[in-house]
């Protein structure tokens, strides 16, 4: 199994180095083996953690969120079957509440649309719809 260097796995997960340098920092990626000039080498299956790091993000995931969900993937065992179904339940309903507020986002874009038909309309105001 070839080992990547740091640009290499930066390039395959599409963030920068300093992104990589920093996931290791926070602990969310394990520091990988280097080589007797320094250089880190990386497993391949790096890329596919930062790609479910950056991902989670996108997702509205903080760091420590990913983390832990990370540590539990692991099977680390700092954490029982309690604290996993609290932190899983309470992620469900921030979930739940985000789509609940983007469906009403969209409704209000959606009606907005109407509003707006093309050039030469000039009433196209939001602020009514928000009430």
């Amino acid at each position: 199994m070839k080992d990547l260097s740091i640009s290499e796995v930066a390039k395959a997960s599409n963030v920068n180095i300093t992104t990589v340098r920093y996931y290791e920092r926070c602990g969310l990626i394990p520091e990988p083996p280097r080589t007797e000039s320094g250089y880190r080498k990386f497993p391949l299956e790096i890329v596919e953690r930062i790609k479910f790091i950056k991902r989670s993000q996108e997702l509205g995931f903080t760091l420590s969120e990913i983390k832990k969900l990370l540590l539990i993937s692991d099977n680390d065992k700092k954490f029982d079957s309690e604290e996993i179904l609290q932190f899983t339940n309470n992620k469900i309903k921030e979930i739940e509440s985000k789509i609940k507020d983007l469906k009403k986002i969209k409704f209000l874009l959606e009606e907005l649309s109407k509003q707006c038909l093309g050039s030469g309309n000039p009433i196209c105001d939001i602020l009514p719809l928000m009430n």
